[in-house]
């Protein structure tokens, strides 16, 4: 049990170092810690040479009043020392020492033992200082031969102030990584809270409660646009669902029907014993089973439509020749009201010979089913954009504005002249545009005295959106 609890607390840990919170936080530390490390280099940089140039600066004055002595000849034996100014001996060419300060009195004269930052050093350990110094030699001509002159200044000082200013910068520093940590740590969290608050909404959406809508936070941000993108997708699931649902009845119910008849047509033509009647009840049968055909394949395409993306086959066909195909193969029916074709050829298109065909022919079933005397279909081009049009008109009795949707939708059933209780399953229409979207385009009932259903295709040429 303690190794399982074990195991499980480090990967909670591990998992909340994983998080967007912990890795900004690191990120933003990381790089706050960065940034006050290469400031504080140049910081202490900057006041380092400037104060060991203001300790060369003195002891270099020191020096050259000293060579100023020396070259009138009022170089006293014991030289007085300045403010900042450790030690001060002058050598004449013999390196024997001429002059000094007092604390150099007696004492031999100093000698290079090598070069650090650029200046010689010496050993100062007889002075019993052992912090740094600063060593400023000048040359003096007087009378008597040129003599050398060392003044050395204590960086005591400075590197007191570069200490200080060292601790100070660290604690100053780890303070403020400390404070954007904090900060960035409690920030983090408030921005990531809608997004936990959706993330825990979303998780327990079904499919039983598609209903149910993720919080969206009052600001306009992203995390806002991301709530309200979500609540939209839902939007659409939950109609797609309705609709799905509203499908499945609709079809139970007009498949339910007909096989009733079928039924009672089947056991009547079984029991009678009139010949003629079961002859009649046959035939009735017949043409029941020829609507459930009908109504079948259409509910096959429809789920074919609805599971196939835009990646279906497709090629480029001359829809002129298709809707001339189509309606001569249509004009052997001498009940179905005439046919009027106007199209040029060339009108190029991309996609489905097929599903293009199934298209037209829908839109012809329908518009015979209601035309009074006269059909008419043009192929065309929009000049504007060059848009692929495919008008099929009829003379029958219009659609009201407010039912141009509604006609569309599948198994609709409108009150006026315009019902499909003379042999239509309801699907056509609906698979109709159902075809026309899956190629990039679009079906629309235009305004107009007579009855137009509109087909717009992108052209051969055009991207199918």
């Amino acid at each position: 049990m303690a190794e399982r609890s074990a195991a499980l607390r480090g990967r909670l840990a591990r998992s909340a170092l994983r998080s967007v919170r912990a890795r900004t936080t690191i990120a933003a530390c990381a790089a706050v810690a960065v940034v006050l490390l290469v400031a504080s280099a140049a910081v202490l940089l900057l006041m380092r040479a400037d104060l060991q140039r203001s300790v060369e600066a003195g002891a270099r004055e020191q020096a050259l009043a000293v060579a100023a002595l020396a070259t009138d000849g009022h170089l006293p034996g014991e030289l007085p020392l300045d403010h900042g100014t450790d030690f001060i001996q002058v050598t004449g060419p013999d390196g024997k020492v001429v002059a000094a300060s007092q604390n150099l009195a007696g004492r031999p004269a100093l000698a290079p033992t090598g070069i650090r930052d650029g200046h010689s050093t010496f050993d100062l350990g007889a002075l019993g200082d052992e912090h740094h110094q600063r060593v400023t030699t000048v040359t003096a001509d007087t009378p008597n031969g040129p003599l050398t002159i060392r003044v050395g200044a204590s960086l005591h000082t400075a590197d007191t102030a570069e200490d200080l200013t060292t601790v100070g910068l660290a604690a100053l520093s780890a303070v403020l990584v400390a404070t954007v940590g904090v900060v960035t740590w409690h920030t983090t969290g408030r921005a990531l809270r809608p997004v936990e608050a959706i993330r825990s909404e979303v998780a327990g959406i079904g499919d039983r409660d598609l209903d149910r809508r993720v919080p969206e936070p009052g600001s306009d941000d992203e995390i806002a646009r991301l709530a309200h993108t979500m609540n939209a997708m839902l939007d659409r699931l939950e109609s797609a669902g309705v609709r799905q649902r509203r499908f499945i009845a609709d079809a139970s119910h007009e498949l339910r029907s007909p096989l009733a008849v079928l039924r009672t047509q089947l056991e009547v033509a079984h029991t009678h014993p009139d010949p003629g009647v079961r002859a009649e009840m046959v035939a009735g049968a017949l043409q029941d089973t020829d609507r459930l055909q009908s109504l079948a394949a259409d509910l096959l395409l429809l789920a074919r439509l609805d599971a196939t993306s835009h990646g279906a086959p497709r090629e480029t066909l001359d829809l002129a020749e298709l809707a001339r195909t189509t309606v001569a193969a249509r004009t052997t029916v001498a009940a179905r009201p005439r046919v009027e074709l106007h199209a040029r050829d060339g009108v190029l298109v991309l996609g489905n010979r097929l599903w293009l065909g199934r298209l037209l022919t829908n839109l012809l079933d329908n518009a015979q089913r209601h035309a009074r005397t006269r059909v008419t279909v043009r192929v065309g081009t929009d000049p504007a954009d060059g848009t692929v049009l495919l008008d099929v008109t009829d003379d029958g009795p219009g659609i009201d504005p407010a039912d141009r949707e509604k006609v569309f939708e599948r198994f609709t059933r409108l009150d006026d002249a315009r019902s499909r209780d003379d042999g239509g399953t309801g699907l056509g229409l609906s698979v109709a545009r159902d075809i026309a979207t899956l190629h990039g385009g679009t079906l629309t009932i235009l305004d107009g005295p007579a009855t137009t259903f509109r087909t717009a295709l992108p052209g051969a040429g055009q991207r199918a959106d």
